[in-house]
């Protein structure tokens, strides 16, 4: 594995592989297939995920901290209690994730989808959000102080055994109401 992350340029293929509690750090693992691999509590510190398949790997507590993900694809992976603090999430797909009790404290979300991903008890703060699908579950223990940019809608906000949606103004209130920013835009329309 050494000798592979010190040559530059080849994909790797890990899917389905149990890389758990590895240290992968500084790794660059552009255009890479992490498929239902098993990641967990793997230290992947400023590593690059460029366009790489993490569909449905299992990353709980791992730690990405400064990861490059740029138009990764994360859907159906599990997230939960991982730090992805300061990473790139530039383009990046996270479609039915559970990203519980994560930190993406400074992380960029920009021109992300985020669809169906329970943010319950994570920790948004000082993130950048631009033009993202931001269908999120989320609670009273959602840090979104410091949020700050623009979001297509909405949230599903959980109270107890019950949830709401919200969208649009009261979207922004709520953000604005726990230290946010955010501006609710309206879906792009397909040009004629």
């Amino acid at each position: 594995m050494r000798e592979w992350l010190t040559a530059p340029g080849r994909g790797l293929d890990c899917a389905g592989q149990d890389l758990r509690n590895a240290d992968l750090s500084g790794g660059d693992f552009s255009n890479s297939w992490f498929t239902d691999a098993v990641l967990v509590a793997v230290r992947l510190v400023g590593a690059s995920f460029y366009r790489a398949d993490l569909q449905s790997a299992d990353l709980t507590r791992a730690d990405l901290t400064d990861a490059d993900l740029v138009k990764a694809n994360l859907d159906e992976a599990v997230l939960r209690s991982a730090v992805l603090d300061g990473a790139d999430l530039v383009g990046a797909s996270l479609c039915d994730v559970d990203a519980r009790g994560t930190s993406f404290r400074g992380t960029r979300f920009v021109g992300a989808e985020l669809l169906d991903v329970d943010m319950r008890g994570s920790d948004l703060s000082d993130a950048v959000v631009e033009e993202n699908f931001f269908e999120i579950k989320a609670d009273d223990t959602t840090v979104v102080r410091g949020l700050r940019g623009t979001v297509f809608g909405p949230i599903t906000v959980v109270e107890g055994d019950s949830a709401r949606e919200v969208g649009g103004a009261d979207l922004e209130a709520w953000v604005g109401a726990r230290g946010g920013q955010v501006q609710v835009i309206p879906p792009r329309r397909p040009s004629r």
